[in-house]
């Protein structure tokens, strides 16, 4: 291994660096991306249940909704609002949503641009690779054929550990997009689900009328 680095030559710097952030990237985001920290199970279905017992929400019980996860700074949007009409409870659901999403795409530019980069930096490195080999060539001759074919296959080491950084860089970084998407449409239909509650509003404690 130390001894294809060495024969990549410098341009083999960057493209180490490169997979170091990339790998790095990769580990926060599974670890902040995970189903139980984005959606924490009963969250909803619980919020909903305070809201139908007609339960106060005081804004520092609200707030404290509000860290515990995504999906509760979405529904602590709509409780923030809950005592205005459905559309203004969703222009605000879907404000905040927007931030979510910017918040949980934490990274994936710089993923992304990894990608795309890796190759172009293994083909530069290859050129650099070849263009010293060649002037090599004018200084000393030809000389043993094996050693020329040596020289191209040392060059093309940068090629592949530009696409050995690109391609798990470009494929975790679709991964963690699609998985993005999932969670959003899954918090989109918890916060309809208590709009819905919001619309039914509290249940009466009045007494029933005495027939007479």
């Amino acid at each position: 291994m130390l001894e294809l680095i060495r024969a990549g030559g410098w341009p083999m710097i960057p493209l180490l660096l490169l997979s170091a952030v990339a790998l790095a990237i990769i580990v926060e985001r599974f670890w902040s991306l995970r189903r139980d920290r984005v959606l924490p199970p009963g969250l909803g279905d619980e919020v909903r249940a305070w809201v139908a017992r007609g339960k106060a929400l005081d804004p520092s019980h609200v707030d404290s909704l509000r860290s515990t996860a995504p999906l509760g700074a979405l529904l602590a949007a709509a409780l923030d609002v809950r005592n205005r009409s459905r559309e203004e409870i969703r222009e605000r659901v879907e404000d905040v949503g927007r931030h979510l999403v910017h918040r949980m795409e934490r990274f994936l530019n710089t993923l992304g641009t990894i990608a795309a980069a890796g190759p172009l930096l293994g083909l530069f490195g290859t050129v650099v690779g070849m263009i010293e080999m060649f002037l090599g060539i004018l200084d000393h001759g030809i000389g043993d054929a094996n050693q020329l074919a040596g020289g191209i296959g040392k060059a093309l080491v940068c090629t592949a550990t530009g696409m050995l950084v690109a391609i798990p860089a470009l494929v975790f970084h679709r991964y963690f997009r699609g998985r993005i998407a999932g969670y959003i449409v899954d918090m989109e239909h918890e916060a309809i689900r208590l709009m819905d509650v919001l619309d039914a509003g509290p249940p009466s404690n009045a007494p029933a009328p005495k027939p007479n």
